[in-house]
């Protein structure tokens, strides 16, 4: 049983992320801007917190032994909430991803395609931002989990597939479910597999 700091508890992959923490087990500190919109789950303690103050976030993170951030990447910034992470001593760090910066073929990412949707552009590229800074982060064990090109509410099977760099699909096209994951983002953070790396998860 672990005790998590959880950034973003109440968006659509932080909640289910949430609910499996809490499913396993874990003690979770649900931080969110409006904690009343975080779910009532055994473990769980709300406190609200926000993503553009990083000394108040790091002294929420304090004292845990991981933090997951789920958050819009064009509403943060990645640098602030590594310096929290930072600041707070927590060392195991996990961040819900994004698909844009996943290849479509060698040296290709997905979000470079000319048919790649304008509307979701700027949080692909900031998405891909986040991860090309912590791969200069060398005092964090990090982790960044992209989902597959369509992220949506589903159904937890538990049946997916594990991906490195590449964007996983099938003949019915590219996605994941939020509530599978957070099956992956949980066993990662019970057994790393992927620490300073970024890995995906698709069906």
């Amino acid at each position: 049983m672990a005790n998590v700091a959880l950034i973003g508890a109440s968006g659509n992959a932080g909640s289910r992320i949430l609910k499996e923490l809490s499913d396993r087990g874990h003690r979770v500190t649900a931080i969110a801007r409006n904690p009343e919109r975080i779910a009532a789950l055994p473990g769980v303690t709300p406190k609200a917190g926000d993503v553009g103050d990083a000394e108040g976030l790091a002294g929420l993170l304090k004292g845990h032994d991981a933090v997951i951030s789920s958050v819009h990447f064009s509403a943060s910034d990645p640098t602030l909430l590594i310096a929290a992470v930072r600041a707070s001593g927590v060392k195991r760090y996990l961040v819900v991803g994004g698909a844009g910066s996943l290849e479509i073929a060698p040296g290709k990412r997905l979000v470079d395609q000319p048919d790649f949707p304008e509307a979701y552009k700027t949080e692909a590229l900031k998405g891909a931002d986040f991860l090309d800074d912590l791969g200069s982060v060398d005092d964090l064990d990090w982790t960044f989990l992209s989902p597959s090109a369509l992220f949506v509410a589903g159904e937890r099977t538990g049946r997916f597939r594990l991906g490195k760099d590449a964007l996983l699909t099938t003949e019915a096209g590219s996605s994941i479910s939020f509530e599978d994951y957070a099956v992956a983002l949980v066993d990662e953070l019970e057994t790393p597999a992927h620490v300073r790396q970024r890995f995906t998860v698709g069906y």
